[in-house]
């Protein structure tokens, strides 16, 4: 007896921020499936699937929103129940990787956090990653199978090229020598000058202090575009924009992947010489946290994009014609 296997794309969300979720699953033309996660009354906890998942290609969306740890262990559950109910691919879809800056050994006796993100993954059942804009290429290394890397650049380009018609005035500024590569693409795509910021973090100082000593490029009267991540305390692109503006910028903004927002960053942005900030949602902004100079992009149609070309097994790369690379 021979059988044709039929295909079937099933997409459920944890409860991290489902409204993104939501927002994928109308851009793939999909209902999200019922995952029934719940916590018992000591907190432990609980994911049964409302429908029959057995064979289905399954897409798990989770970003890492804060508390970290627990969006990280409720992905782990819903990974691992539905490689129990026998889902055929597991793919976990991280649009913020949790840990992402702990990718390296700093200094002595420290973890590698990003790498066991990755193999506490890998064990609960995950076949696969998506995430956007990591922290660093290396991380796609971290996972033993295969890693789809997306990026907001698109978002961000056509933002610019809506809201600065005349791009002769503007300069691309990577916020550290971290970031020169990634800025140096959404120049050429602009066709932009490029700046950057040479800064340190002084030794023994908290998580979140930076000093910006000098910028390196031409940004006098011309308004400077800061490209990062992810904005976490706010000290690194706040301190780029203060020293911008001494350089005799005209006008700063700000971009970023992925809106973290601890701690003092509110405060930090208000006060810094910012006039926008343009983030995605990556992760949840609630409207409280939405200060009149932020300006929250949806990333859904990417994911979607990406989830669709997983799938149909056919490039992701192509999506962003070859520019996802870190």
């Amino acid at each position: 007896m021979e059988l044709t296997p039929t295909r079937r794309l099933e997409l459920v969300s944890g409860r991290a921020h489902p409204q993104l979720a939501e927002e994928i699953a109308h851009s793939l033309g999909v209902e999200l499936g019922e995952t029934n996660v719940r916590e018992f009354p000591d907190t432990e906890l609980h994911c049964r699937y409302g429908n029959s998942i057995r064979g289905v290609d399954l897409f798990i969306v989770q970003t890492h929103a804060a508390p970290v740890n627990d969006s990280i262990m409720e992905m782990l559950v819903m990974i691992d129940a539905a490689k129990r109910a026998s889902a055929k691919r597991i793919t976990a879809v991280c649009p913020y990787y949790g840990y992402s800056r702990q990718d390296r050994k700093a200094t002595g006796r420290e973890p590698i956090t990003a790498k066991l993100v990755a193999d506490l993954l890998s064990v609960a059942g995950a076949d696969r990653i998506v995430s956007v804009d990591l922290h660093s290429g290396q991380i796609q290394g971290f996972f033993d199978g295969p890693v789809d890397h997306l990026t907001a650049a698109p978002l961000f380009v056509d933002y610019l090229r809506r809201e600065c018609p005349d791009l002769a005035d503007v300069v691309i500024v990577s916020p550290d020598a971290g970031r020169i590569k990634v800025s140096e693409r959404f120049s050429q795509q602009l066709g932009t000058d490029l700046a950057f910021v040479h800064k340190r973090r002084p030794v023994g100082g908290s998580a979140g202090e930076v000093e910006a000593l000098e910028v390196v490029g031409k940004v006098r009267d011309r308004r400077c575009v800061i490209i990062d991540d992810q904005i976490g305390t706010a000290g690194t692109v706040c301190a780029a924009a203060e020293l911008l503006v001494e350089a005799g910028a005209t006008e700063v903004w700000a971009m970023a992947t992925h809106a973290i927002l601890a701690g003092p960053a509110l405060d930090r942005l208000k006060a810094a010489p910012i006039s926008r900030v343009v983030v995605t949602n990556t992760l949840p902004v609630p409207e409280e946290r939405r200060i009149d100079k932020l300006e929250v992009l949806s990333i859904a149609r990417i994911i979607a994009d990406a989830i669709d070309a997983v799938f149909e097994d056919t490039s992701v790369s192509e999506i962003f014609g070859g520019q996802n690379l870190l």
